[in-house]
């Protein structure tokens, strides 16, 4: 299992790894100490194989030297770790982590299943993608960066629980904001400055903040006469949806499948410095669709936010017509479609 760095790239591995090991498999991961899969794959109770890597895209000019000196010894320990471990396919979620193990995977021809879940396939995916057997994506306009026919359409895994979230039943108009795991100064700014206003108006608003901001926030909200609360971090995200009647929110792969799953009408705020701008691309690809609206995040001040909410709360049916769409996006069985492969890849089937 290759990919780390970020929850991004780690959970929806995580998910295939537990499917694998429901059907009678051994993962195990290969991954950097200062990444969170040296937290999460551990307490999973999964092994994890350490090398050390760093990223290019983006970086100075001496990261990117430290990471292009560190990526032949990382590709060389990778080539010891197959040889020792001897698996029968790899699975890569792409990133610079996964950058060694798949290159050691192509030298030493073990075959293998790539999972790019962003609109525009990442710098790993792009460069080593023609070498998997089958790439699984979330996008259909992704299929233009790897070979014909060796592309499908299957999202990324997604909890079961986001699929069964009900429609939201609120008295007041409920909004949900989150910025992800560490918040978005961007989007608590711009919340910040418009409860005077949502206040008055009965809107009910939950700001997911990260730990940065908790403190002020918080007492600031309490002052604000707003209804709802501040939580630096939100740990069950299906209650939260279930509550909300529209979500704002970043446009990373997972935070879109979830909305999909959810079936969640949404206002995607996409995070500026991503690489390769991919959650600009992704926002743009829900819009089309009708599933999402898009606002830059240089545009998103405390004023586009109470125009978005004025609109939303005057049209119901447009909420709904962009929640159907969600729904028509999202895909299930991501996790086990991707264990099939795998099992019919060390099988010795269609490579």
């Amino acid at each position: 299992m290759a990919g780390g760095g970020t929850g991004g790239h780690v959970m929806p591995a995580l998910a295939v790894a537990r499917e694998l090991r429901r059907r009678g498999h051994e993962p195990f991961f290969v991954g950097t100490r200062a990444g969170i899969e040296s937290r999460l794959v551990p307490r999973e109770g999964f092994p994890l194989e350490w090398i050390e890597i760093g990223g290019l895209k983006g970086q100075g000019l001496t990261r990117r030297m430290k990471t292009l000196w560190q990526l032949r010894a990382s590709v060389l320990e990778c080539r010891r770790i197959l040889r020792r471990r001897k698996p029968a396919a790899l699975f890569s979620m792409g990133g610079y982590v996964a950058a060694p193990p798949m290159l050691a995977a192509v030298a030493r021809r073990v075959p293998m299943v790539l999972m790019e879940p962003n609109a525009v396939a990442g710098l790993t995916s792009r460069w080593l993608g023609r070498f998997a057997a089958r790439a699984l994506i979330s996008f259909e306009q992704t299929a233009r960066s790897f070979p014909a026919g060796r592309s499908e359409v299957t999202g990324l895994p997604v909890r079961d629980e986001f699929f069964r979230v009900p429609p939201a039943a609120n008295l007041a108009f409920t909004v949900l904001v989150t910025g992800g795991s560490q918040g978005s100064r961007t989007l608590n700014q711009a919340a910040r400055a418009a409860w005077p206003k949502l206040a008055r108006d009965h809107v009910r608003m939950t700001l997911q903040c990260g730990r940065a901001m908790e403190e002020e926030l918080t007492e600031e909200f309490g002052r604000s006469g707003m209804q709802g609360e501040v939580r630096a971090f939100l740990e069950d995200m299906p209650a939260e949806f279930a509550k909300a009647d529209l979500v704002v929110a970043r446009a990373g792969a997972g935070s879109l499948s979830e909305l999909c799953a959810a079936g969640r009408p949404s206002v995607l705020v996409p995070y500026p410095f991503a690489a390769d701008d991919h959650q600009r691309k992704n926002a743009e690809a829900m819009a089309r669709q009708g599933a999402a609206r898009l606002v830059l995040d240089v545009d998103f001040t405390s004023e586009r936010l109470l125009a978005e909410i004025s609109r939303a709360r005057g049209n119901r049916a447009g909420l709904e017509e962009m929640a159907n769409a969600a729904r028509q996006l999202a895909k299930r069985g991501a996790a086990e479609r991707a264990a099939d492969y795998l099992e019919e890849l060390a099988s010795g089937g269609k490579k």
